[in-house]
Parts: C-alpha cells; structure tokens; sequence
C-alpha cells in the first residue's frame, strides 16, 4: 500500500510535467512568460496565486508558497515545520525533547497519551484541505542518517470550481548510527471538500491512516566511553546500548467530516446555519522485547525490573473514539456569528486481560461517555477578529474548555493578537490505566482532573515579533522516576505516572528579529521561560537561542537565487525529561543535567524556478566541542550529518 501510492503519485506528477499544452502559472506578473514567443497568436491564461488557496478547519485562508526564505531552511526537516523550541534525538523519526513548554497545546477530554510517540502524528486540526485552479503536486525529499530517506508527495485538483481532492503520502527510513536505532513511518492522507455553487452548503472530509515504528535502544550504558573522544567511538556502532532488539509501534486511522448547511436560501444580512463534525478514530501501541535482559559493562542488567515473562514481551494497548458535535449558529453581518452546540464523546481504551498480583488489581478497559454542552462566538469586521468559546459537560465526568481569542489587524505589517483559556482536562488514558509484563509498569488509578489557566499574547511588527505566555497549572500530570537507590546503581529504570499537589506557575517569554545589511541578514530568535514551583516537576531551560547570519543573491541572470549561511542554537542547562521506550513516554529525572553546548549547522539553498534546493551540514562542530551534547540523559544528540533535500513544485 505504502510502495503502491509514492509510486502512483510520482508517475502521475511526471505526467503533468511532460504537458505541452498547459497553463502557465504566474507569480510575480500578469504579463506572460518570458518564454512565449509572437507565433502564439493566443497568449496563455494565467492563474494567479490567489486561485490557489489552502484551508484549515477554522477555515483560515493561505495560499501555496513557493519562494525560498530563512522560514523555508528552518522547515526542511522531518516534521516539515519551524522546530524551534524541539530538540531532536540523533536519528531522524524518533521523538523530541520538549525545550519550550509553551508549544503544548491542551484538550479537555482524554486522549490516548504515549505522547513522545506522536510528533509526527498527524491529528484532525492539522489537515489542510485546497482549492486550486489547475492540478498541484509537491514532491519534497530529504537524505537521512545513513540507508534511507525521507519523502513527502502531495497531489491536489479540483473537479470543478466547488470540489477539490487532494492524496498525499509522507515516508520515511533511517538506519541511525547507534545499534537498534532504525526508524520506518508512513502518514498517508485523503482530503475532499465541497461547496455548492450557491454556497448554501460545504463540507470537508479527510481520511488518514498512519503509522510509525521506531527501534528502541534504551539509550547508551556507558557515558564515560562516549565522552572519553576515544576515536575507537566515532563509530557509534561500538558503542553499548541497553535494548538491543526492542522495538515500538504506533498506528492509527482516522475518518473525519466537517460540514454546514446554510437554512435560508440566499445568504444576506441574518443567516441561520446546521453545523455537524464527526470524528471516529482507532489507535494501536506495542511495545516488543525479545531479550529481557541487557548488558552493561560485562553485567547482567534488568532495564525495567522485574517481568512476568523471560522472553518475547509484547505490549498491546488498543483505543478508539467516536466525537460528534451538532451546532446551530445565527449570523448577523454586523453582530458577528453565534453558535451553539452539544456534542457526544465515546471511547474505548482496552487490553485483553484482567491483572490479579500481589493484592492488586488492574482492570483491561476504560471507557468513556461525555456529553457536554456549550457555545461560541465569532466576530470578523475591519480590523478586528475575535472567537470566544465556553463548553463544559453536563455528565458525571467534569470537564470544561473557556477559550477567548482577539486579534488586531493595524495593517498589513502590525497584528496584535490576545488570548485566555480555562481548562478543566481529563487525565489522558494511559495515566489512568497501563498494563505491561514489566511487573512494575501496572497501574489503575483515578487521577483528579488537571486544570489549566494560561494567559498569552503575541505580535507581529516592522521591529520585532514577540509572544508572551503565563499559565497557571494545578493537579499537574507527569510521568516520575521512583527507581530506589538500589534499583538505580543496579541501572533498573521504574517510571510510574504522578499528580503533583502544588501549583506551577510558568512564564515564557519569546522574540524574534531579522536584520538586513544588503545581502546579508541576521535572523534572531530568543526564548526566556521559568517555572515556579516546590518540587522539580516542569524542568525547561531558562533560555533557548536560534541566530541565524545568510547571505542571498541572484545569479546567471537571476536564474538562480542562492541562499547560503550559518545558524547557531544554543540552551542552556537544565534537567532534561528523559525518555522511557515502554510507556511511549518522558519522564521527570533530577540527576542528570544537560544543554549549555553550541550546535553549528551550515547551509547552502538554492531556487531554481519552483524547484528548491537544499545541502546542509549539521552539527558541524561536533568534533570541536567536546562530547558533551545530548537530546536527553542518555541519549546523544547528532553528529556532524550531511544533508541533501528538494522541494519540487508542478502546477499544470
């Protein structure tokens, strides 16, 4: 399936590009292009970038971007997104260590958890859907470490004016360099989206079925030997891991609709809407261990205790859920849009047995039926745009989401934007409940809920960009590292899941500035952040840094633009979260502190017409500073990697 559709979208995007007889799609001008000459008696129709538009579920508008800038470099990577504020571990496809708090983003209800795990996982909010005025394809490619690669194919058209498909896939591979470390996912998605011609009616749809298998070593066992610079170690193969043959898998598929029906027939001054979403997704975690027992140094170890099976662990937790949500909503041109709604939430988080030990317990399902209630206003007039949410169930779970958004458009070069949410969250499932053969990783608990009050505000200027976010968090949830002294000089890992009683007060504050002296600029982005609080539950460092120094130009008669520099990040120390292959999860640590060492990546980027262009050397430095960087306790970041990539545009 996965070969089958990279093959089929490649064949068919080579197929529009061999055209002759085709569109001409235009930028920069509404002249014709350069390459058209005075035998054509008809000039070519062109399309111009506002036919070609990508939309979200809040139905904001962008359009398809095919220039090369400083955002592009910082989001030609695994995620395809800006990954400021992530810290990635040294292969591609495994998790990230989370340096700015700020980038977790709550729901109310409970979710599946195993969350190190789904950072490539793409949810229902982060689907786009298109409208296009002739076929789009993107192909973007990237090496990896070592055998493999990383590829994402999109295809969008639109049948008619009102009804558009898109098929997109995302693959990747990458051996990594330490042992049992290789990584191998695949997210493929389908989109549809109609609207009638009289607009009375448009609905948007979308199918995606993921999955992401990572091997998992369990970090390195022996620290000194890496920091040794022993040059017997530049080959990260030598050097010993805990998991030699362990592996974990997440995979999901999701069916989502979102549509509305306008009640009168022609849209004027008061308009009445039916709103529906449906929402039904399945998901499945397993944790595989052949070999229990590790070796560290020449001794036996056991990594996570004590287990009831020698050999062959398989850890299966199944979940799905069903959301429906039905709305009414009243317009008025000037009043703005007001929404009211109920909605239904079931699901199903299960094992295939009851647990009996030790005097305890551990049930095999948890299922879950919410109902809640609420309403939502919008309103979207000259310069202003503002959405103020409140929701809260009316059964016996107790949950609550008060979300209150404004934003101040200036002009086109100052937008002020202001937000506060209240949130009463359900603890996700795998807090609550967790069965595994490791005896120690058995829990069924009924955490309270935790309650999230944060405060931001950002801005966009001709002289800086700044966001600034306080959040208060009570009865927060969290993974722990309760191992004994014991365990722990015997190497033995025991994370369970804990309730902190206190109350977090969390502060972040972040910049970011480009200066321009001719061909040469300097991009800047500061983080500061600080979490108050008893007991070290939140540990971020107190500042993360990305200074980026470039130089562009155009060359061969501007048919090429160049775009070549150097960035430099940098945290500083702190008790980095460490990760725990088992629960999919990170976990609280207080003895190990990482960060404080500089990161050089150089780049040399090119455009090419719409083809894009990428060679990078990352962690250039690596050999000069010291083995002292980690992505997390036991894990090392990156060595120097060199990096090949594209991103090609067709549009016919």
């Amino acid at each position: 399936m996965r070969l089958y559709c990279v093959i089929l979208l490649l064949l068919f995007s080579s197929f529009l590009f061999s055209q002759n007889k085709s569109k001409e799609l235009d930028f920069n001008t509404k002249y014709q292009s350069v390459s058209d000459t005075t035998k054509n008696k008809k000039p070519k129709k062109v399309a111009t970038i506002d036919l070609y538009r990508i939309v979200t579920l809040e139905r904001d508008t962008t359009y398809i971007d095919t220039s090369l800038t400083i955002q592009k470099e910082y989001s030609h990577n695994y995620l395809r997104k800006d990954n400021f504020g992530l810290l990635p571990f040294p292969n591609d496809g495994q998790t990230y260590n989370t340096l700015q708090y700020s980038l977790t983003e709550f729901s109310p209800y409970p979710e599946f958890g195993f969350k190190a795990k789904h950072f490539n996982y793409l949810e229902a909010n982060q689907i786009r859907y298109a409208s296009v005025a002739t076929p789009v394809t993107e192909l973007y490619f990237k090496t990896t470490q070592l055998k493999g690669q990383s590829v994402d194919s999109y295809f969008s058209l639109n049948t008619s004016p009102n009804l558009n498909f898109s098929i997109a896939y995302r693959g990747l591979r990458s051996e990594g360099k330490y042992i049992n470390q290789l990584v191998s996912t695949g997210n493929f998605r389908f989109t549809t989206s109609y609207t009638t011609k009289n607009q009375r009616y448009w609905a948007n749809f979308h199918f995606t079925q993921q999955d992401i298998l990572n091997k998992e070593n369990g970090g390195i066992t022996t620290i000194d030997d890496f920091e040794s610079e022993n040059p017997d170690y530049k080959n990260r193969q030598r050097l010993e891991v805990y998991l030699t043959d362990a592996k974990s898998f997440l995979k999901g598929k999701r069916f989502f609709l979102n549509h509305g029906f306008r009640v009168n027939n022609k849209q004027g001054v008061n308009n009445l809407y039916i709103n529906h979403q449906f929402n039904y997704e399945n998901k499945f975690f397993e944790y595989n261990q052949a070999t229990v027992p590790s070796v560290s140094s020449g001794k036996v170890v056991y990594r996570f205790g004590d287990s009831f099976k020698t050999s062959e662990i398989n850890d299966q937790t199944h979940y799905n859920r069903m959301y429906n949500k039905l709305g009414l909503s009243y317009e008025n041109t000037s009043l703005g849009k007001f929404q009211f709604f109920v909605d239904d939430f079931r699901s199903n988080y299960y094992y295939n047995q009851i647990l009996i030990f030790d005097n305890r317990t551990v049930s095999n399902a948890l299922a879950q039926k919410i109902n809640s209630a609420g309403g939502q206003y919008e309103y979207r007039k000259n310069k202003w745009n503002g959405t103020f949410l409140y929701c809260r169930s009316f059964t016996n779970q107790s949950l609550s989401n008060l979300d209150a958004k404004m934003q101040f458009d200036l002009d086109d070069k100052n937008q002020f934007t202001f937000q506060y949410q209240n949130i009463n969250k359900l603890p996700n499932n795998n807090f609550n409940l967790y069965q595994s053969s490791y005896v120690a990783y058995n829990w069924s608990n009924n955490f309270n809920n935790e309650k999230i009050n944060s405060l931001s505000a950002s801005t966009i200027t001709p002289w800086v960009n700044a966001s600034f976010q306080f959040s208060v968090l009570k009865d927060h949830l969290f993974f722990d590292d309760v191992a004994t002294a014991a365990q722990k000089l015997a190497e033995t890992q025991i994370v369970t899941p804990s309730q902190y009683a206190g109350t977090i007060n969390y502060l972040s504050l972040k910049m970011s500035k480009e200066f321009q002296f001719g061909k040469f600029a300097l991009d800047n982005t500061f983080l500061y952040q600080k979490a108050e609080q008893n007991q070290a539950v939140l540990n971020v460092p107190e500042l993360v840094t990305r200074n980026t120094i470039y130089f562009t130009d155009y060359f061969f008669k501007k048919a090429l633009y160049l775009q070549t520099g150097v960035v430099f990040n940098y945290f500083t120390k702190y008790y980095a979260n460490e990760y725990n292959p088992v629960i999919g999860e990170f976990f609280v640590q207080r003895e190990k502190q990482i960060g404080n060492f500089p990161i050089l990546d150089f780049f040399i980027n090119a455009k090419i017409q719409r083809t894009r262009i990428y060679f990078k050397a990352e962690h250039f430095n690596s050999s000069l500073s010291g083995n002292n960087f980690y992505a997390s306790p036991n894990n090392p970041y990156r060595d120097l990697t060199i990096r090949f990539g594209l991103v090609w545009n067709f549009f016919e």
